[in-house]
């Protein structure tokens, strides 16, 4: 391990410690267009007079569980999409090569986010969400097999599947926290996701000055697959995301 990766490392980390303090350091909510309904019955909601005890409320298993494979599917995706650019200069790539396959990627990964709607109303986030971490352990397992153009290929046709499952998360995480913390829940969420990330980074760099980049890479596919199996029960129970929130039976007639 050389010097200058090393120092990619540290300041992974450090960043990361840095984020949880921030996190521990109890920034004040931002507010949107949404904390402007907050006012109505908040006498009846003082047990949610913290975005920490509206995730309570609000955390089925469910959405715990997403929230966990979202984590993942991210810590998997973000650390490809740049890995891949060391696998194929092992593989024999060129850095002009290089550059253009990794443009194309971004390009792919910018356009596929459009079907997003279209696959929520023809498959659901529930069916998505596997076919995504499959799709990116297929293509870190054909990048371990050392052919410059089935690593590129796969980099190519695969990248942009997990873009579209993103968006489709965001939208159901939108969904599920209450409108009076949702800067907060959300911000929370994209934290563990962003602490996912930087622990994959330090993951798959570590396998791949271990093992080589493709074997390193192929080694990585785990992730996504336990990030399955974790989904597995909630695909298979159908259980919900959202908790319902009764209402007052007044409020209810008026």
């Amino acid at each position: 391990m050389d010097a200058s990766r090393d120092f990619v490392y540290a300041g992974s980390a450090a960043c990361l410690v840095l984020a949880v303090v921030v996190l521990l350091s109890r920034v004040p909510e931002i507010r949107g267009a949404d904390a402007v309904d907050e006012r109505k019955g908040a006498e009846e909601q003082d047990g949610d007079a913290t975005p920490w005890r509206a995730m309570l409320r609000v955390a089925t298993p469910a959405l715990v569980t997403l929230v966990v494979v979202s984590g993942l599917m991210h810590a998997t995706l973000t650390p490809y999409i740049i890995f891949t650019q060391k696998t194929l200069s092992d593989q024999g790539a060129g850095t002009a090569s290089v550059s253009v396959v990794i443009s194309a990627g971004f390009l792919v990964g910018g356009l596929t986010p459009l079907l997003s709607d279209r696959a929520d109303r023809r498959i659901g986030y529930r069916i998505v969400v596997p076919l995504s971490l499959l799709t990116l352990a297929v293509a870190l397992g054909l990048s371990g097999f050392g052919l410059v153009w089935v690593t590129i290929a796969a980099f190519l046709i695969l990248v942009g599947i997990p873009e579209i499952t993103a968006v489709i998360v965001d939208n159901v995480f939108n969904e599920a926290v209450p409108s009076r913390h949702r800067a907060s829940l959300l911000s929370m969420i994209a934290f563990v996701e962003s602490a996912l990330i930087g622990i994959g980074y330090l993951v798959l760099g570590s396998l791949m000055d271990g093992f080589g980049s493709g074997v390193g890479m192929a080694a990585y596919a785990v992730v996504p697959l336990s990030a399955c199996l974790l989904w597995l029960p909630v695909l298979f129970r159908r259980a919900r995301v959202t908790t319902a929130i009764e209402k007052p039976a007044d409020q209810k007639a008026s």
